[in-house]
């Protein structure tokens, strides 16, 4: 990892946001376009672990979280919500108890589970496999954009091998790299991990302005 571009993106950050995502423009963002605190808590009471035991509503929350969420491609959301209705009842019983594996028990158990549930819908996106753990678990677990890992993995020189089919390997190496990096930056650049994905994609891309 290279940690000194990891810290001329810190410094340029913070020269450009003093006080990092508790500056006023970016708190403006947050409420309006992200809302990840609203987004959290939806979707910690909706996949609570006793709201498993109905995968019909179960199935509606996870239709309704990707319908809300800023991250999700606007071309995604659509083809997810008909994707998911349209299954039938044991195939949605199976995309439910993927989801829950992968939020409460064996994380590449439930990976694969998740991605074998999504794939008859062509669905198995990096973005739509990995919301769901990134808003239940937003400081541990990551959000993958492809372009912006991509850039994180090549401007930071993190030694990691990007492949558009989602894998657990690469979920839990980019992982443990973004949580790596976290610790070695100002506490304010890292309030979450999409924060902070955030944050190095508009640096490393040279978008700030």
């Amino acid at each position: 990892m290279n940690e000194l571009a990891l810290r001329r993106a810190e410094a340029a950050f913070l020269s450009r946001y003093p006080g990092g995502f508790a500056h006023p423009e970016l708190v403006e963002i947050g409420q309006k376009k992200h809302k990840m605190d609203k987004m959290e808590a939806l979707t910690r009471e909706s996949f609570a672990k006793k709201r498993f035991d109905d995968p019909a509503r179960l199935a509606e929350d996870a239709i309704r979280v990707v319908s809300r969420s800023s991250m999700v491609s606007v071309f995604e959301k659509p083809k997810f919500r008909d994707y998911v209705r349209q299954l039938g009842r044991d195939d949605r019983a199976a995309f439910v108890a993927a989801l829950q594996e992968w939020i409460h028990g064996a994380e590449a158990r439930g990976f694969e589970a998740l991605f074998a549930a999504l794939a008859p819908g062509k669905l198995t996106k990096w973005t739509l496999m990995s919301v769901f753990k990134a808003y239940y678990r937003p400081r541990h677990d990551v959000f993958i954009k492809p372009t912006t890992a991509k850039l994180i993995i090549a401007r930071l020189e993190l030694g990691l091998e990007y492949h558009p089919t989602p894998t657990w390997g690469f979920y839990r190496d980019f992982r443990n790299a973004i949580n790596d990096m976290k610790q070695l930056v100002a506490p304010e650049l890292a309030i979450n991990n999409p924060a902070f994905c955030g944050f190095l994609m508009m640096t490393l891309s040279g978008d700030l302005n």
